[in-house]
């Protein structure tokens, strides 16, 4: 049983934007998680007093907190690239054929639909 049936005689379409991106997603990826991380360390190379006070503590958890959130929407943003990507990759691809499936309740060629006689049974009597 082959179960992707190539549609014949289909063109693909070519590649767009989406190949360039989805090429660029790990580097991507990288750079956006490893950036923010600069923040946190410069702030721990800017202040090295060993009794750091409670003002500065506070301002470092703050740029932690930001790092760690600008990280995790650099990967929320690049995940919904990647699916937008791989949905556009998917649609511009071979057309696949499937399989045939006769339906039960299908009109018949050269006769009536199904059920119109007993319509115009009914309108008979109706009248």
């Amino acid at each position: 049983m082959n179960w992707l049936n190539k549609l014949p005689g289909f063109q693909r379409s070519p590649h767009g934007l989406e190949w360039v991106l989805w090429k660029k997603l790990p580097k991507i990826l990288l750079l956006g998680t490893l950036l923010p991380a600069l923040g946190p360390l410069a702030a721990r190379l800017w202040w090295t007093d060993d009794p750091l006070p409670a003002a500065t503590l506070r301002l470092m958890t703050r740029i932690d907190f930001f790092a760690i959130s600008l990280v995790v929407l650099h990967w929320t943003l690049v995940l919904t690239l990647a699916i937008g990507c791989a949905i556009i990759i998917v649609m511009k691809g071979p057309a696949y054929v499937a399989d045939g499936y006769e339906l039960p309740h299908r009109d018949q060629p050269g006769g009536e639909p199904a059920g119109a006689a007993s319509r115009e049974g009914e309108r008979g009597r109706a009248r």
